[in-house]
């Protein structure tokens, strides 16, 4: 991960933040407006990890500050960044943030055809807990809902 800078992501890197979520999920990218609210949100944390001033992934955390749950909602690597551990440093500076919110446990979606996703999560102390059934939309796959605890 040599060079690559992780740092709060802003309404000023929505266009970058747009085309890559538009590359990473092609079939269920979330819309310019639901992207915006999302990193504007005074709920929320979202990271960008950069390369040479190039937005190479963001991450986005859903924690209220009173709340004792959180949401990881996102996490996006350009496929000429993946398994460099950007993916494991965005979610490990989630999983702090959440921590330092006050969340005891952290939830998260993952597609069931995502694999290396789910070995990802399992490395950091997730385990499924529940499957949404057609939860992804257009392409009817399934969601598997995992859970980790994390300790204040």
């Amino acid at each position: 991960m040599t060079g690559v800078v992780i740092r709060e992501a802003g309404l000023t890197d929505l266009d970058a933040i747009m085309r890559l979520e538009a590359a990473t999920f092609p079939s269920d990218a979330w819309s310019r407006d639901m992207m915006a609210a999302e990193v504007a949100s005074p709920h929320t944390l979202y990271l960008a990890a950069l390369s040479d001033g190039e937005l190479v992934g963001y991450a986005g955390l859903s924690a209220p500050a009173s709340s004792t749950q959180a949401d990881v909602q996102t996490i996006a690597v350009d496929t000429t960044h993946r398994r460099l551990g950007i993916g494991t440093v965005l979610l490990r500076r989630l999983l702090d943030a959440a921590r330092q919110r006050g969340a005891h446990e952290v939830l998260l979606e993952v597609r069931a055809d995502n694999p290396a996703a789910q070995r990802l999560y399992e490395l950091h102390g997730f385990a499924a807990i529940a499957v949404r059934p057609r939860y992804y939309q257009p392409d009817d796959v399934d969601a598997v809902v995992m859970r980790c605890e994390v300790m204040a």
